[in-house]
């Protein structure tokens, strides 16, 4: 069954991989054995990434790439290919959240921007690789998701509906792509120590008020959602499209 894990030989490309969750999936996919593209929208953070996996330095390519913009995913997906050749399972993590706040206090810019990126980029990327899977014979997308697309969050209105939005984007894709081989799933993870979610556990009474929602009743790290994404990229999850699988520390239930 342990084979079953493995991601040898298998070429996957991390969106949002220089920091965070994003990393932490990138260095496990290579432990697993595969070959992996990461991307981030600024070099330094892509050369910083790069060096904290320079012990997989053969099987790692970085490249500096906003995923909301058509021409750099165009570049990211050229660059990708002519490495390690076709995309067989692409992890659509980056994500952002630049305004918190009431809906009736927030402005256009903020849902664009939100929307470019947490659902645009997604579904403009796993348009493209779908296409290339087909031809490959199959293999899988994820979605990084979050609670927050499960249930309304205070003060994160516009980001929920932008994961919201992703979590039905990616039943939709996994209903048409199946039958080519495609598995599509997501993962919806609770709050985990990172800079985009810095906002949140950085603060002692929005943290206690956080953790007293979780089972678990404490807040998670990246590494705990490493287990998920290789179950998800893996052939251990041959029968698993569809699904919406939370990382959460029991806070919803």
């Amino acid at each position: 069954m342990t084979s079953r894990f493995s991601l040898q030989g298998k070429h996957a490309l991390v969106t949002g991989g220089t920091r965070g969750i994003g990393l932490a999936i990138a260095k496990g996919f290579l432990e697993s054995g595969a070959l992996v593209t990461i991307c981030g929208r600024k070099e330094g953070g892509v050369e910083n990434a790069l060096e904290s996996l320079s012990d997989y330095s053969e099987q790692v390519l970085g490249v500096a790439s906003h995923v909301g913009k058509p021409q750099d995913v165009e570049r990211l997906l050229g660059a990708a290919t002519e490495r390690f050749g076709p995309v067989g399972v692409l992890v659509n993590n980056a994500g952002t959240n630049p305004f918190a706040g009431p809906i009736i206090e927030s402005e256009d810019w903020a849902w664009d921007k939100t929307m470019d990126v947490n659902l645009k980029a997604p579904y403009v990327l796993s348009r493209e690789v779908a296409k290339g899977m087909i031809e490959l014979g199959g293999g899988a997308i994820i979605n990084m998701a979050s609670v927050a697309g499960l249930t309304a969050s205070p003060l994160q209105a516009i980001y929920s509906v932008s994961k919201a939005g992703l979590i039905m984007l990616t039943k939709a894709m996994a209903s048409e792509l199946g039958r080519q081989g495609v598995r599509v799933n997501c993962i919806c993870p609770g709050l985990i120590k990172t800079q985009l979610s810095e906002a949140l556990w950085s603060n002692p009474e929005l943290e206690k008020a956080i953790t007293e929602q979780k089972a678990l009743g404490r807040i998670g790290t990246a590494d705990e959602i490493v287990g998920a994404a290789i179950y998800l990229a893996s052939d251990a999850s041959s029968f698993t499209s569809g699904a919406v699988l939370q990382v959460d520390g029991g806070m919803v239930i």
